[in-house]
């Protein structure tokens, strides 16, 4: 059974940074084979797309809201994807989720086939 878990949500005035992590496990997964995304959703509002990185790492993909604030990075030694967040803004405040594609690094929601629980981000004004 594959299992994506997230961490590192918080409290965090704005103008701070969080870091998450999103830790993969179960039989025979490595996040290796899988473009990793970010994606995000507020009381009230759709889940939206944050950001993604491809298998190697080397290519990444940002939302515009978060883009020159957030940093999406891997460790696929460790099974891990990460989400450096800085500059946090009170509208940053949401569900964060990260997910396994299996089309390659994506905006779109049904690109992925594997998630996360989330880990909730608040910021305050």
């Amino acid at each position: 059974q594959v299992q994506l878990v997230e961490s590192g949500g918080g409290l965090v005035q704005a103008g701070g940074s969080l870091r998450l992590s999103c830790a993969a496990s179960g039989r025979s997964f490595s996040i290796s084979s899988y473009a990793m995304g970010w994606f995000r959703q507020a009381p009230g509002k759709e889940r939206e797309f944050v950001a993604a990185i491809s298998r190697s790492g080397i290519s990444t993909y940002y939302a515009d809201s978060v883009k020159g604030r957030f940093t999406i990075s891997r460790d696929n030694a460790k099974n891990t994807v990460y989400l450096q967040m800085n500059s946090l803004k009170p509208e940053d405040t949401a569900l964060y989720y990260c997910a396994a594609s299996v089309r390659g690094y994506s905006s779109d929601y049904d690109d992925y086939a594997y998630w996360g629980q989330g880990t909730q981000v608040t910021v305050s004004s």
